[in-house]
Parts: C-alpha cells; structure tokens; sequence
C-alpha cells in the first residue's frame, strides 16, 4: 500500500499529532524566557536608589562566594518552632575560676645537698635517720681525712712562722708572712671547716684527728647516704635536707587556659586532707613547653607552709580567679566554631537574619571576647543557631537566589514545599503554575 493512498482519518489523526507535537514543543521552551525577562526587569528596578534591597542583595551575594551561606528569614511562627532566641552583644565583666589538678612539692631553693670537698672515712654518724629534723649547725657526723690533718698542720706552721716575723725589721717579710697564713686559712675554709672549727685549732695549737660535720640549714633530711667506717668522696652526697616552711605545687592547666595565667598571680589551694580549708598562694612561674601528650602547661605556685600541714607528694585542686575586666563579649553558644573561622547569625531586621563572621579572643565563662566583627546594641542568635545555619547553607547550595531575582529573601525550604512573600502564601505548584501563565499571557500580548 502507498503512503498517499492511506484513509483519511489515518491523515486527521497523524495531522493531529504533529500539532500536538510541537505545541508541546513550543511550551516546554516558554518558560525559559520570562524568567531571564522578569530577571533583567527586576535587575533594572533595583539600580534605583529608592530600592535598599540592591545593596543587601549585592552584600549577601558576595557573602556568598566567601562564605558559602546566605542570610535567611524566618518568620516569627517558625522561630517559635525552633525555639530561636536573640541576645544583645554589650559589655560584661569577664570573670571565671580555673581549676587544675596540683601536686605539692619540695621546694627546690630551700633543699640542700651536704658534699665534702676532700676525701676520708666517717667515723660517727649523728643523724640516722631519713625524715628527721635537723637544726642548723647542729653535727651531722664526723670525719677523718688526712688531706684535712696535713691542712690544719700547714696552718699552724703558718702561724708560728707569722709569730716568729713579727719581729723583722722588713716588712715586706711581715707581710708576706700574713699572707701565707691568710692561704692556709681559706683552705681550711674551702675544705668545709667553720670559722669557729679554724679558731679552735688556732688555740689548741694541735690538728684534730677527726673534723666534725654540720647541717647547713634547719629542715628535715629527706635523703640519706652515709654509715660508720664509710668512705666518702667529694661526689658522695652524704645527706639532702630541705626545709618545708615554703613548698611549691605543681599544677597542670589545659592548653586552651594559657593566657590566663600569669605569675604573681594569687590562687587557693584545697587538698582532701583538710576539706572545706582553704591555703593561699601565689603562681612563681609558667613553664615555657607543653606538655604534648596531655596538651597541659605545668604552672609552679608557691605556699607558706609554716606549720608544715602541706606535705609533698599530695594532691589538691588549685583555683584562680581571673578578672578580664569589661570587655565586648558574646555569649559562647552564639559562635559557630568551624575550625577555619567562627560565624554569628545577627538579627538585621524583623526575621532577617545574616551570617556574619568575627574574631573573638579567649573564652571566659560563658562568654567570647569580641575582638572583631561585631559592634555594641547588635543581637545575635544563641539558641536554635545550628538549625539556622543549616538552612543558610542549603539556601546558597541551592543556588535559588540568582535565578529568581530574589537576594537574600528566604525561602521556606524546598522542603517545606511553600515560600512566603509579603504575608501571601503560595504553594510550589501553585506557584509554578502562575509563573507559567504571567509568562504565557507576556509572551502572547504582543500578537494581541
């Protein structure tokens, strides 16, 4: 059968679906022409000074590509549903109390290694015992040394011989003469042997066989390395004995706590020994490394411990007050921290809300130091923020913004399916469906 000799309603009904055809066509291409028109008209609208949503929209644009978020609105119904509440960045006294875990120590200035400068054979031992008290000057032991005897032997022949030249009509001979009696004592001196050990051996005129040893200082001997018939050396530390009337603590702070700490600063101490007693102190020293694997900075403060209640090696809690002063601050659940930058939401106007960035020193408390980014009388939200900056990011992912004309207006989310625009409310289909026919009825009146 030939193509021309088909029936006639073979021809209406192919003719019929090729009409139909490229209307389809023809509509499906339509609506990509009004929005680029109504772009263009809007655009146009908005270079007029009396338009103040250009800027904004201009600002929020360029918001965008830096921050990838877009200023959102939300109407007073949902911010109840979301439960988003706004505070007023102002001035506050930034105060708080940092705590850190101390352990109480020996003061390292007030301990002392007993040494001697020669070498011998302990013959007695006065002080057996490690944690008993020692006043100073009191004898530690005695001692006998032949480098010592052979000392105070050339001291006194020094001294006779300075005796018997006293007479010499050279006084350049007296004079030498004092002199080698002046070497003989100070070698004494260095070897550990008191000023009134020396004058003692000056009288008697007789070396001893054995020099008694004494305590430096007043304290208790918390190291002991000596006994009877020992032989000792200038390297052997016969006693350590510290004297606890001050005592130090050693505390470990978090590394985010650093600045605010400083020496000279006051601080309390507890420990569990004497609960709801409190010892005062002060901070003597910040040391200047970390501590990488607890991420901590050791901080040394010192204690007045006179009546030796504070013992090393306990453990306590030690807390300082910090006073920043009054400084610009925003509460902490304000700030999102994205690691790379922290971000407010301020309140622009009536459920307009921009997301702004700022810099922001040390926490305190409950609040960030403003440093940058933000002025006195502003608000800014603190509750319901994650959800409002998860729709600001959606709103620039989507890219919705541009292609409607429509700047920083917030949509109710694609989700939503509904957009709210000056207190009409339209559903996504609906408003599809008018977009369509505004545009057909703009495409179709010039023909009119």
């Amino acid at each position: 059968m030939r193509w021309f000799s088909l029936p006639r309603w073979v021809w209406i009904g192919l003719g019929i679906l090729a009409v139909s055809g490229g209307l389809a066509i023809f509509l499906m291409c339509v609506p990509a022409w009004p929005p680029f028109m109504l772009w263009v008209e809007r655009s146009h609208e908005a270079m007029t000074p009396a338009s103040p949503s250009m800027a904004s929209m201009d600002g929020m644009a360029s918001g965008m590509k830096r921050d990838t978020q877009a200023s959102a609105v939300v109407p007073p119904q949902r911010q109840q549903l979301i439960g988003l509440k706004t505070a007023v960045v102002e001035k506050h006294r930034l105060t708080t109390t940092v705590r850190a875990m101390g352990r109480v120590d020996y003061d390292e200035q007030r301990i002392v290694h007993v040494n001697l400068r020669t070498s011998g054979w302990v013959e007695k031992v006065f002080i057996n015992e490690t944690g008993q008290y020692v006043r100073k000057g009191q004898p530690l032991l005695t001692l006998y040394s032949q480098e010592l005897a052979t000392a105070q032997e050339e001291y006194l022949l020094a001294l006779e011989m300075r005796d018997q030249l006293q007479r010499s009509p050279l006084p350049e001979v007296r004079e030498q003469a004092e002199q080698i009696v002046t070497a003989a004592h100070d070698r004494l001196r260095l070897w550990s042997l008191t000023e009134a050990q020396i004058q003692e051996l000056a009288r008697r005129g007789a070396p001893h066989t054995t020099v008694t040893v004494f305590s430096p200082i007043a304290g208790y001997v918390i190291e002991k390395q000596v006994f009877p018939g020992m032989y000792v050396e200038p390297k052997t530390n016969m006693y350590s004995i510290a004297d606890l009337s001050t005592i130090w603590v050693q505390a470990e702070i978090f590394e985010y706590e650093v600045p605010f700490v400083r020496t000279g600063q006051a601080a309390m101490l507890t420990v569990e020994a004497y609960p709801g007693e409190q010892f005062p102190g002060r901070i003597t020293y910040v040391y200047p490394y970390l501590n990488e694997a607890a991420r901590t900075v050791t901080v040394r403060l010192e204690f007045s411990n006179p009546a030796l209640r504070l013992k090393p090696g306990m453990y306590g809690i030690v807390e300082l007050q910090v006073d920043r002063g009054m400084k610009l601050a925003v509460p902490a659940q304000a700030v999102l921290d994205s690691g790379k930058r922290r971000v407010v939401f301020v309140l622009r106007e009536a459920g307009l809300f921009e997301p702004r960035q700022i810099a922001v020193g040390p926490r305190v408390g409950a609040y960030y130091e403003v440093v940058e980014g933000l002025v006195e009388g502003e608000r800014v939200v603190v509750s319901g923020t994650f959800l409002l900056d998860s729709e600001s990011r959606l709103m620039a992912s989507e890219d919705m913004m541009g292609a409607l004309g429509m700047g920083g207006i917030k949509m109710e989310q694609a989700t939503m399916g509904k957009m709210e625009m000056g207190g009409m409310t339209m559903s996504g289909t609906d408003n599809h469906r008018n977009q369509r026919n505004h545009d057909k009825e703009r495409i179709e009146r010039p023909h009119d």
